[in-house]
C-alpha cells in the first residue's frame, strides 16, 4: 500500500493551489489521481491500524481500546505521537465525510495529506521493522520489499 500511495501521490504536481484545481474542474484524469491518493492513503493508514492491535494481540499488549494500542506504540517510538497519528486520521476523515466545491479548500486538503505522507511512511517502516524484531513476523512475499524500502527508508534517516 506504501507503494500504490506513492505512486498516486507521482501523478499530482505538488503543491495544489486552489485557482488551478477551478480551471481544471472538469479534468477527470486530475480528479482521478486525487481521488486515488485520497483513497490509498486512508486504506494505508486503516490497513496499519488493524495490523497495529493484531500485533499488539501478539504482543500480549491491552487492546481494550485502540487508544492504549497508540499509546503502547508511541511507547516503543513506532509512532511520533498518539497527537500525530490522530491528526492523520483527522485528515483522512475529513476528506471522506465532505464533499468541498471550495478549490482552494480541496487544495489545502490534498497538500495536507501530502505533507502528511513521510510520517505515515515512517510508521509503516517503523512497524514493519518492530514487527520483524519482537515477533519475527514479516510480509509473506518479498514482492515489494525493494519499493517499500526505497520509498520509506528516506523517511525514517530524516
Amino acid at each position: 500500500m506504501v507503494d500504490f500511495l506513492h505512486a498516486a501521490g507521482l501523478r499530482i504536481d505538488w503543491p495544489l493551489e486552489g485557482s488551478s484545481l477551478q480551471a481544471r474542474k472538469k479534468e477527470t484524469m486530475l480528479f482521478e489521481a486525487l481521488a486515488a491518493f485520497n483513497e490509498r492513503f486512508a486504506k494505508l493508514q486503516d490497513t496499519l491500524g488493524a495490523a497495529m492491535r493484531h500485533a499488539a494481540v501478539l504482543l500480549g499488549e491491552s487492546t481494550e481500546s485502540f487508544l492504549k494500542v497508540l499509546a503502547y506504540y508511541e511507547k516503543v517510538a513506532v509512532l511520533d505521537s498518539i497527537e500525530t497519528w490522530q491528526a492523520l486520521r483527522t485528515v483522512r476523515n475529513l476528506a471522506a465525510h465532505r464533499y468541498e466545491i471550495d478549490y482552494v479548500a480541496i487544495a489545502e486538503h490534498f497538500n495536507t495529506l501530502h505533507t502528511m505522507c513521510p510520517n505515515l511512511y515512517r510508521t509503516a517502516w517503523l512497524f514493519v521493522d518492530h514487527c520483524e524484531k519482537k515477533l519475527a513476523v514479516v510480509p509473506v512475499t518479498g514482492d515489494f520489499a525493494f519499493e517499500f524500502r526505497e520509498i520509506t527508508v528516506v523517511c525514517v534517516d530524516a
